[in-house]
């Protein structure tokens, strides 16, 4: 079986997964231990440097002509 990708995780309140319906196939209820923590804050680190490294990559790339974006 080839290797899924986790492409989303969310925080939601029960009242909001019933507002979603059925389109979830995998749901994990969590409880607010320091291992969840820990991971939430691995997943912002993560978040943080990916931004900082595309705002580095931004900055390296040349200034072309006048298109635009």
């Amino acid at each position: 079986m080839p290797k899924e990708r986790i492409v989303a995780v969310g925080l939601l309140t029960q009242r909001e997964v019933e507002l979603l319906g059925h389109g979830f196939s995998r749901l994990w209820p969590v409880d607010n231990t320091p291992c969840f923590t820990e991971l939430i804050d691995a997943i912002d680190e993560a978040d943080r440097k990916f931004e900082e490294d595309h705002r580095n990559d931004l900055k390296s790339q040349p200034v072309t002509g006048g298109g635009r974006y």
